[in-house]
């Protein structure tokens, strides 16, 4: 093991060396300083993300019955240096969201003039306002009323439905344990596959409507196969506020149960009916391990 982690080392040092002699023999010092700075945003970022990766491993090791001097000799260092290293980094959930740049993308609806709902743009805001928190840099980006939306690509979070984008549909029909559906009365569902039970939205009752809402949160394998993206999904706009709201408060639990494997599950909020603000959110269904189904 001993020899096999220093080849590792060493092949990363010779990769290092090699990148930073590359940007060294440029000539042009406008293509050198633009190279150097792309280069250091990537060393920095390779930093925070291997920090939350010790920081999750040493917690890992001490949660499982390893002392500090164990996980000192482990490591090479000192019981003290540990004891550093522990609280030091992002918090492990990151990995939830990402590694480096989080984009999130909300819908943009058909209108006299093409918009953004509100609750979408406090949902986007409010993920971005989680990304950060994380250490992570985010962007806000809109889909058009089109649909179209590239799917294969890191560290994205989608705030859609299947009403509003193909793509999201055709995504959210491979999931093997929920479903987005039509019920014969018109409302829309979120449907367990397996045993059938239904969610619809409160707002939507028949015998007496309420100010509450369901919504669709999972991670879903990308089209091209080479990764997954994470999908949020409200019956109506305000659940997907919803989910925001839920991830805020609950995202180390979550974390800690799915990592970042492929999963889906039903998040209930309930809201001002004024301004839609989401008062309280929970989560109405278990959450639902693809790898299980």
């Amino acid at each position: 093991m001993g020899s096999e982690r220093y080849s590792l080392n060493r092949y990363a040092r010779q990769t290092l060396i090699e990148e930073v002699r590359r940007v060294s023999a440029m000539q042009d010092h406008a293509l050198r300083a633009k190279a150097a700075a792309d280069l250091m945003t990537e060393l920095q970022a390779a930093v925070i993300e291997t920090s939350r990766m010790r920081k999750e491993s040493i917690a890992w090791l001490r949660k499982n019955g390893h002392s500090m001097a164990d996980v000192a000799k482990l490591m090479g260092v000192s019981r003290a240096r540990v004891a550093q290293l522990k609280d030091a980094g992002p918090r492990p959930e990151r990995a939830f969201l990402g590694t480096q740049h989080v984009q999130v993308a909300v819908p943009t609806r058909p209108g006299e003039r093409e918009y953004v709902a509100v609750e979408d743009s406090s949902t986007g805001q409010k993920m971005l306002a989680l990304a950060q928190s994380l250490q992570l840099e985010g962007e806000l980006q809109y889909i058009p009323v089109s649909g179209e939306i590239d799917l294969n690509r890191d560290d994205l979070v989608v705030v859609c439905g299947p009403k509003s984008s193909a793509a999201a549909a055709a995504a959210l029909s491979l999931d093997p344990r929920l479903s987005f559906e039509t019920l014969p009365d018109g409302r829309w569902a979120l449907v367990e596959r397996e045993s059938g039970k239904a969610y619809t939205s409160p707002s939507d009752d028949p015998q007496g409507a309420a100010p509450a809402d369901v919504a669709y949160l999972g991670r879903l394998p990308r089209p091209d196969g080479q990764g997954t993206f994470i999908l949020i999904a409200g019956v109506h706009a305000v659940g997907s506020l919803g989910v925001a709201h839920y991830l805020t408060a609950n995202l180390a639990s979550l974390y800690e149960e799915v990592g970042t494997s492929p999963f889906s599950m039903v998040v209930a909020c309930d809201y001002a009916p004024e301004d839609k603000s989401v008062k309280a959110s929970r989560a109405a269904s278990g959450v639902l391990l693809h790898e299980a189904a």
